[in-house]
């Protein structure tokens, strides 16, 4: 009768505690304040209510020698426990959410906004993993027969801690060096990548992968321990104007200021082009062609690569209409 009563009480008190909480989170939420107290009293009001609940029972039952109150005291505590890391972990979720929402929304224009985009992420989570291990070792704690096990989680020391280092040597090895490329400013969100030849835009860093969507829309998913141990070619890291080149074969007898002015015509008349840059150069040549290359500067990679194609497309076009003999030939020597 007594446990029910403290458990009636415990829950209104709860109650009364969450109305008076939401009272003054409204009224000191009209101020400036509003954009954090809302969201954060959204997100935690159930593993706050946990977290009154469990420690006004935890509080209120007695500490018995033995029987079932001292039992249910026992899973009391380990419920606080978890309440208190799930407040803990939603408080983190809310803190990335708001902090993402302070950013502006246009992050390929801004190095410093992709940065933080890439760095608040990987701290969260793993944040979240080290709140998930000292909860499982505070309630380890609690259990007599295993409370040097949950010591040694805890301090990440003794068998367990090589146990996990071995165990999960990989993982271990993914997630510190997603910090490192999170905090080594190698790369960013949304940064344009060339890896293996192929070129894509940065969508997501990991604890323990980044996420790549290639040119194609796939999407290319590689360890973090591939940025830390292999070269890669980050066209976005200082600007995220992206140069973007194409080479034409043609005969040795184009007139190669005539390309050019086609060339810049058709630059200039690409809504693509960032008015920026732009060249037309002989780069190469061979015993049959001169290699004429065309560079022009856009925005970002998405916009380079299709103002590439048009570039390439609309050169082809002008040599085939205008000018066939200048496209690339195999001349031979007939003698009698």
């Amino acid at each position: 009768m007594r446990t029910a009563m403290i458990v009636v009480v415990a829950l209104a008190a709860v109650v009364i505690v969450d109305l008076i909480f939401g009272l003054l989170v409204r009224r000191v939420a009209r101020g400036r304040y509003r954009w954090l107290l809302e969201p954060l009293r959204q997100a935690c009001r159930r593993p706050a209510a946990a977290v009154l609940l469990a420690a006004a029972l935890h509080y209120a039952l007695p500490l018995g020698p033995a029987g079932w109150q001292r039992h249910l005291r026992h899973v009391v505590l380990v419920a606080l426990i978890v309440a208190g890391a799930w407040l803990v972990i939603k408080a983190l979720h809310v803190a990335e959410a708001l902090a993402f929402s302070r950013l502006p929304g246009d992050v390929a224009t801004s190095r410093r906004v992709r940065r933080a985009r890439t760095q608040i992420r990987p701290v969260r989570r793993l944040t979240v993993a080290v709140v998930t291990i000292v909860a499982i070792g505070l309630i380890l704690i609690t259990f007599r027969p295993v409370r040097l096990f949950g010591i040694s989680v805890l301090t990440s020391a003794g068998v367990v801690g090589a146990l996990i280092g071995l165990s999960a040597r990989t993982a271990l090895g993914n997630a510190f060096a997603g910090i490192q490329v999170a905090f080594a400013d190698g790369l960013h969100v949304d940064d344009v990548l060339v890896v293996d030849g192929e070129w894509g835009r940065v969508e997501e860093v990991k604890l323990t992968n980044v996420v790549i969507r290639l040119w194609d829309e796939r999407t290319l998913i590689l360890p973090t321990t591939y940025f830390t141990e292999r070269p890669f070619q980050n066209w976005t890291r200082n600007v995220s104007r992206v140069v973007g080149k194409i080479q034409i074969h043609v005969d040795h007898t184009a007139d190669l200021d005539d390309l050019r002015r086609e060339a810049r015509r058709l630059v200039e008349s690409s809504p693509l082009w960032d008015r920026s840059q732009w060249v037309l150069q002989m780069v190469d040549s061979t015993p049959q062609t001169a290699v004429i290359q065309v560079q022009a500067s856009a925005a970002d990679g998405a916009s380079a690569w299709d103002l590439r194609c048009d570039l390439r497309e609309g050169l082809v076009a002008y040599l085939r209409d205008h000018h066939p003999q200048w496209l690339p030939r195999t001349r031979s020597q007939y003698q009698p």
